[in-house]
């Protein structure tokens, strides 16, 4: 039908009250680390924690009577997932949703309690995609697809009304892309409203499928991401053109980048976000100068994090920032010499996390040891002022390798 401007706002109509209008906030202290007026749109605060709820609520309600009746299957990583099984149940739909092996499990459980039929299939979305594909065809089921929809496309596009209604004079929307049902909304509104303004899609470096889509070159994929949710090997038909002819650049960004970025928002804003969902932030973080000064949107598209995958990128963060890193102390193996070193570190301001007595594999002669300690610190510098303040008493230190 060629999706218009018109469209997204008839979307937008549709699903109010149903969808929150979520917050977008300046940030302050972001703006001044970045260089750029940073504006946060928090669309993990949705319901199920993610922008999908709105493209999965407008097919939803697209569907006529016998197709409801029938039910509906979805294939997803996981936030497609659990938007159309929240509206699915809201409306009375029966729905099965299909989900790689190794999606986290917070994900598949909370996509299980909104009462779909869960089926794990596949190593990838790609590959949870076509037993979607079967099971629509064995069972009669309509397949809502999480990108590759004109119907999802719409829906994703209210997001950008909702943040040039908020800040009509953004300079730049900086947006996550995995197939790229959002960014392919998004640019259609934005671009509807003010055709000057900017729009930059963010991919995984380890999944440029969009990127080489358009410059049509041959992608080459890494094995994971934690970044899960843009893990996407083929973009859409319908996507591919729009994101072609809207958006700007499309700019990459490692695994570091995006974990960098989840800590920051946990710290600073006090918001949990996912991988994909912290990819616009770690964006303007690694590629800094090219947002320099301007007023720049960014799309928090989801906050569904595994636990102890946020607890490990946590504790990365701090390895990384000097606040908490490994020292190795060689000491005689004598009563007290345990400690002699725990005062020094007491003195020097350092927390013990952890310490281990190495006395059998080590070089060093039978009456040595090797204590190794992980410590709570408050920058480098501090960690620097350890070790000296420990070669002082006459042990030797050092740090070990950090995350």
């Amino acid at each position: 039908m060629g999706i218009t401007l018109q469209h997204i706002r008839e979307a937008a109509d549709a699903i109010r009250g149903s969808v929150m209008a979520t917050p977008c906030l300046h940030s302050r202290t972001l703006s001044d680390i970045t260089g750029a007026e940073i504006y946060l749109k928090f669309e993990n605060l949705q319901f199920t924690a993610s922008f999908k709820d709105r493209g999965a609520l407008n097919k939803l309600l697209s569907l006529d009577a016998e197709q409801r009746k029938a039910g509906v299957v979805a294939a997803s990583a996981g936030n497609h997932a659990q938007g159309v099984a929240y509206h699915a149940c809201r409306l009375g739909i029966p729905a099965v949703i299909v989900m790689p092996c190794h999606t986290p499990n917070v994900k598949v459980e909370n996509t299980r309690a909104f009462g779909a039929e869960i089926v794990l299939s596949g190593e990838s979305f790609d590959e949870a995609m076509a037993c979607a594909v079967k099971l629509a065809a064995q069972r009669g089921l309509q397949l809502i697809h999480a990108y590759d929809d004109e119907k999802i496309i719409i829906g994703q596009g209210t997001i950008g009304l909702e943040m040039l209604a908020a800040y009509p004079d953004l300079d730049v929307l900086v947006v996550p892309i995995g197939g790229g049902g959002l960014i392919s909304g998004m640019a259609i509104a934005a671009k509807g409203i003010k055709p000057q303004i900017e729009i930059i899609g963010v991919e995984a470096e380890r999944f440029p499928s969009m990127s080489c889509a358009v410059q049509n070159r041959k992608p080459v994929f890494g094995l994971s991401t934690i970044a899960e949710g843009i893990a996407v090997k083929e973009p859409g038909k319908l996507t591919v053109p729009i994101v072609r002819e809207l958006v700007d650049d499309i700019v990459l960004v490692d695994e570091g980048d995006f974990e960098q970025a989840i800590v920051m928002l946990l710290e600073i804003e006090k918001t949990v976000v996912e991988g994909a969902g912290a990819a616009a932030l770690a964006a303007v973080l690694k590629h800094r100068a090219r947002f320099q000064g301007k007023k720049t949107g960014l799309v928090l598209s989801g906050g569904n994090i595994d636990p102890l995958m946020l607890a490990s990128i946590i504790e990365r963060g701090m390895a990384r920032s000097g606040r908490l890193t490994r020292l190795s102390v060689e000491i005689r193996d004598l009563p007290g010499a345990l400690a002699k070193v725990a005062a020094c570190l007491a003195l020097a301001n350092a927390n013990i996390v952890e310490v281990f007595h190495q006395r059998t594999f080590t070089h060093l002669p039978a009456q040595a040891a090797v204590l190794e300690f992980v410590i709570q610190t408050r920058n480098h510098e501090h960690i620097a002022e350890i070790i000296n303040a420990l070669r002082a008493e006459g042990f030797e230190a050092q740090q070990r390798d950090s995350a």
